[in-house]
This record gives C-alpha cells, sequence and structure tokens, in this order.
C-alpha cells in the first residue's frame, strides 16, 4: 500500500467535510428531563399546507471518523490561525472572516493558506522546526506541489 500524497487541496476538502459532518450531527440533548403531556396526534386538516421536515442523513461512521482526525490537525496551528481554519471551513464568507477577526481578506487569505501549508508540512514530514517563519513553510509545500506536477 502506498504512502498518501498530502496536497492543500486535500486538506481543504477534508477541512470542509469536517465542518459538514459535524453539522450532520444530531443535537446533544440534556439527559434527566423529560415530558409528561401527552403526544399531540396532528390530523390532516393541520398538516395541509405546511411544509415537510427534512432532515439530512446522519453521516457515516467513516466520515465521523475522517471528521475526527481532522479535528486533531488544528491542534498543531497556532490558536487565532486554527479558529480562522475552522471558520472558513464551516463556508464563512470572506467578507465576515475579516469582520470577525479585523483583518484585510489578502492577511486572512495567507493565514488560510499558511493554516492548509502547516497540515500538510505535519502530514508529510512531521513536526515542523520551532524556529519556522509562514513564508517558509508555504514556499516549502507550494515547491512540493510544483515538483510533484500539481
Amino acid at each position: 500500500m502506498s504512502e498518501m500524497i498530502w496536497t492543500k487541496e486535500i486538506i481543504e476538502e477534508r477541512l470542509f467535510e469536517a465542518a459538514e459532518v459535524l453539522r450532520r450531527l444530531p443535537e446533544e440533548r440534556v439527559q434527566g428531563y423529560f415530558n409528561t403531556w401527552p403526544k399531540i396526534v396532528h390530523s390532516f386538516d393541520d398538516l395541509v399546507g405546511q411544509q415537510p421536515r427534512l432532515r439530512r442523513p446522519l453521516p457515516s461512521p467513516q466520515a465521523i471518523d475522517r471528521m475526527e482526525t481532522t479535528l486533531t490537525w488544528l491542534g498543531w496551528l497556532e490558536p487565532d490561525v486554527a479558529k480562522l481554519a475552522w471558520t472558513r471551513a464551516e463556508r464563512t464568507q470572506w467578507k465576515k472572516i475579516c469582520w470577525k477577526f479585523g483583518i484585510s481578506r489578502a492577511t486572512a487569505h495567507r493565514r488560510w493558506d499558511y493554516a492548509l501549508s502547516m497540515i500538510v508540512w505535519q502530514l508529510s514530514r512531521g513536526p515542523a522546526p520551532a524556529k519556522r517563519s509562514r513564508a517558509m513553510i508555504v514556499s516549502r509545500v507550494r515547491s512540493d506541489e510544483m515538483k510533484l506536477g500539481m
């Protein structure tokens, strides 16, 4: 079995998938509370004109496992970069991200690119060097992808 080649596009898709899986999980219910009221039985007349309640299907166990693995990747990033990466993974618009973090669009995109590059570095090469710059990580990952023809 060959070792997987990690790219920023793959990491980006995994982050998007993790956010989607987390959104599709059922709500957490508080244990210990119950309702003694009888269930309301709706007649056909009550249901006419109402929109049907559509529920997304629950994620598969494999998708949940991938989500849990992907969420551990955010621990490799600085807290502010991890928050930005997760906010973007939830498909938040760049404009709202810029307002939330108080940064420009270019800075937000550079931090997103750095987050993806840092995760690729960790998965491909192991722990990142202690003395590193964001530009160094991004440029080395970009050059690796160029060598692979991506």
